[in-house]
């Protein structure tokens, strides 16, 4: 697409994965649904941030359209929204190693 037919929902959807992604907890959490759907109090342990953070994050990323809760009984879990996020985020990945290739030490990382 070339800057002449960038709309402006076009950028206002882009200006709203960015917020998403501005956040180090937000990032976290879509990095972690690409690999598979979570409870908050998992994502809140895994990214050390308390469950009242969590959910304040996760509200953020479902008000961006980016993830979906799934009601399981008296729980809720979550997942990315749509299929075609967790390829774009290992793509934005590479990206992000290119630019950076040492942001990643190895261990524990979950870079593509």
């Amino acid at each position: 697409m070339s800057t002449a037919t960038a709309t402006l929902p076009h950028t206002a959807a882009l200006a709203r994965l960015g917020h998403a992604l501005s956040d180090p907890t937000r990032a976290g959490v879509l990095l972690a649904l690409r690999e598979a759907p979570a409870y908050p109090s998992d994502l809140a342990n895994a990214l050390g941030v308390s469950r009242q953070v969590m959910t304040n994050q996760l509200a953020c990323l479902r008000g961006c359209g980016l993830v979906e809760a799934i009601p399981d009984g008296r729980r809720v879990w979550y997942r990315l929204s749509d299929s075609h996020l967790a390829p774009s985020l290992d793509e934005l990945m590479k990206v992000v190693l290119y630019i950076e290739p040492g942001c990643c030490d190895g261990e524990g990382c979950s870079c593509p």
